[in-house]
């Protein structure tokens, strides 16, 4: 019981960490997109320097609080062995999507897997191709759809990623444009909590503009603070909306994307592999697990075959 005790104790102050660091994120943020409605105002013009002297300590403090919270999840994780020889399930977090703030490795984790078998691939978009690829197959796909449009793209296929998975370039600029943040989730909407913490990124980053896409939808609140800080936020309806603007043959090398290789099989955001389907020794229903096992503890719940 003691053990047990002192784990939640410690689980508690590593959440702090990320409470706090997200906190001052926001703050510093807020003060630098306020500090410029004063300095047109010779009176007012004091405290807009004043802000974003601040600001800017405010926006340091909370990324260093984010990696201590990162650092110290991990240890922590380390330290938990499994109970039933596989791995054990981290709490949901980005996507490598997605989230992926300061949970990189647990971006796969916040909804179940695709099934365990292949479904027949499909001949033209629909809401069913986005429910049948995994998290990868939709980061890629999004990361196609947006060279499509012109853009210059770079992204990450695994591990830490900051927050961001797709950059967006344009020629006359070696500077990113826009970040992406791509969320595979279905059933469960996209809440003002995830727009919040990519709002901070993309500040961090002092950009304006940000898109973030998912197969899934957005609460209400979620989409007006994304409306009103410069968030595109798309949902499953709005990318295919997009999708069905390409020509036919982009269609299908869209296409050609989303079902490349297993794209039915989940993708270890840690390690960029493809995981292994498991049975629990102690019995009970199988799983998707870390062919890096038990280097990596990463595992993912498993849907039925649809």
């Amino acid at each position: 019981m003691a053990r047990q005790h002192n784990s939640r104790r410690q689980k508690q102050g590593i959440q702090i960490l990320k409470q706090k660091g997200l906190q001052a994120i926001v703050l510093g943020a807020a003060m630098l997109l306020v500090s410029p409605l004063f300095a047109s105002s010779p009176v007012l013009n004091t405290l807009a320097s004043t802000l974003r002297t601040f600001a800017w300590p405010l926006l340091v403090i909370g990324m260093l609080l984010l990696g201590a919270y990162a650092f110290f999840k991990r240890v922590a994780d380390k330290t938990v062995g499994p109970t039933d020889g596989a791995a054990h399930t981290p709490s949901p977090a980005k996507s490598r999507g997605r989230l992926k703030l300061i949970e990189p490795t647990l971006a796969a984790t916040a909804e179940p897997a695709p099934p365990t078998s292949s479904p027949t691939p499909a001949s033209a978009w629909s809401p069913a191709v986005f429910a049948a690829i995994e998290w990868r197959r939709f980061e890629a796909v999004c990361e196609a759809l947006f060279a499509q449009a012109g853009y210059t793209t770079r992204a990450q296929s695994h591990g830490a990623d900051g927050g961001v998975d797709i950059w967006l370039h344009t020629a006359d600029t070696d500077k990113p444009v826009a970040v992406v943040q791509c969320k595979h989730w279905q059933g469960k909407p996209v809440g003002v909590k995830e727009i919040r913490e990519f709002f901070g990124v993309m500040a961090s980053h002092k950009l304006q503009r940000g898109i973030y896409a998912t197969t899934s939808t957005y609460t209400e609140d979620a989409q007006q603070f994304a409306t009103a800080n410069g968030v595109a936020a798309m949902d499953g309806p709005a990318l295919l909306a997009m999708i069905a603007k390409r020509t036919p043959e982009q269609q299908q090398a869209l296409l050609a994307v989303a079902h490349e290789g297993e794209y039915w099989k989940p993708t270890c955001a840690s390690c960029g592999v493809k995981m292994l389907e498991r049975t629990p020794s102690k019995g009970g229903a199988p799983f998707w697990g870390c062919s890096n096992y038990p280097k990596c503890r990463t595992r993912l719940q498993m849907l039925a075959v649809r």
